[in-house]
């Protein structure tokens, strides 16, 4: 379906000439492998499709792209696994509203300058209300934003788009950096943050611990669902993105944020700031939590743990980890979400009890 993608061309599609249902029989095989060798576990789980994929047959789903000019100023992607730069007239990965804003910028028929980076990006509506582009959309070229087709050099120039999510009925609001870490795909940040507050359980009166907590996607719905009377920890490394979580908590009382290294914060906050936790939820980078991390939240013993994770070698090698910590900690379900279809990449959901 993506021609330009995959061996002899462009990263980022390496799967393009596989069906979907394919394609996630593949992830699935690769999840369980990983468990069997990893953990020494055989889970039974299914790798799901977000709305509307099928039917967009796998593509149309990214809110964020970036692009690379090649040496004679043509943006495109860099080739599958190597450092050159192939030149590109459209990205069908691309939400229909960033291609929209491409064409209206013409982004891939005019000159940049080799090498420059250049990140479109369009928030994703939960409602699936029209976006407004000239208000909401962000185009960076090296960090700087671009306004109307142009360098955008006032000193006040908009570097962060809104992003809005439903989560369990509920609407939430995140300003996040155009050049920040957020879901991709259209339909992940609700899927994400409602399939979280499932797997965790009833809360009302709980400590829930938030770890690698990014811009507040599952901080938020986790405070509204603690109320008043639980208690909600966050720990994020990046400063800006607990900003932006800031601003989405402001007023919730029962809401802690600590900016710092996860492993580094949670040793030198320890029992002493957080006593213990009911509800522990993290969501790291591709490495994995990591033997430290996996360590000090079973010293606060939660009788939960919801792990979200983008590689499924790091989470079998970390529920490992839980089942060998004290206490330990045994796999109850795991849920498997293709959302980068036509990538090898695959998100996975994991619940963990004590």
């Amino acid at each position: 379906v993506w021609p330009a993608a995959g061996p002899g061309g462009v990263g980022g599609g390496e799967l393009a000439h596989v069906r979907l249902d394919a394609q996630r029989a593949w992830k699935h095989a690769v999840i369980t492998e990983q468990f069997e060798r990893l953990a020494k576990l055989s889970p039974e789980f299914t790798v799901e499709a977000a709305e509307g994929d099928d039917a967009r047959r796998g593509l149309g789903w990214r809110t964020r792209i970036q692009l690379i000019a090649d040496a004679d100023g043509h943006a495109g992607m860099r080739k599958h696994r190597s450092h050159d730069v192939l030149a590109l007239a459209s990205m069908p990965l691309a939400s229909a509203e960033v291609v929209e804003l491409c064409q209206e910028w013409a982004i891939f028929n005019r000159k940049w300058t080799p090498g420059a980076v250049i990140d479109v990006v369009v928030p994703a509506r939960a409602d699936g209300s029209v976006v407004d582009l000239a208000a909401e959309a962000i185009v960076l070229v090296d960090g700087v934003p671009w306004r109307a087709g142009r360098l955008d050099s006032r000193t006040n120039a908009r570097k962060s788009v809104i992003e809005r999510v439903e989560v369990a009925g509920k609407t939430y609001e995140f300003r996040v950096a155009a050049g920040g870490f957020w879901q991709v795909h259209r339909e992940a940040p609700g899927l994400l943050a409602n399939a979280v507050l499932e797997a965790a359980g009833d809360i009302g009166d709980a400590t829930v611990l938030d770890l690698f907590s990014g811009s507040g996607l599952f901080t938020a719905p986790l405070a509204e669902a603690t109320g008043a009377v639980g208690r909600v920890i966050a720990i994020e490394g990046d400063d800006q993105a607990v900003k932006s979580a800031r601003r989405v908590l402001h007023g919730a009382e029962h809401v802690e944020l600590f900016v710092g290294d996860v492993a580094r914060t949670l040793r030198d906050a320890g029992h002493g700031a957080i006593g213990g936790a009911d509800v522990a939820v993290l969501d790291p980078p591709r490495a994995g939590a990591g033997r430290k991390v996996v360590e000090q939240i079973a010293a606060l013993a939660p009788s939960r743990i919801v792990y979200v994770a983008c590689d499924p070698a790091a989470l079998a090698r970390d529920v490992a980890y839980f089942a060998e910590s004290d206490p330990g900690y045994q796999l109850t379900s795991l849920r498997g979400l293709d959302l980068f279809p036509h990538t090898h990449h695959v998100e996975a959901i994991a619940v963990l009890e004590r």
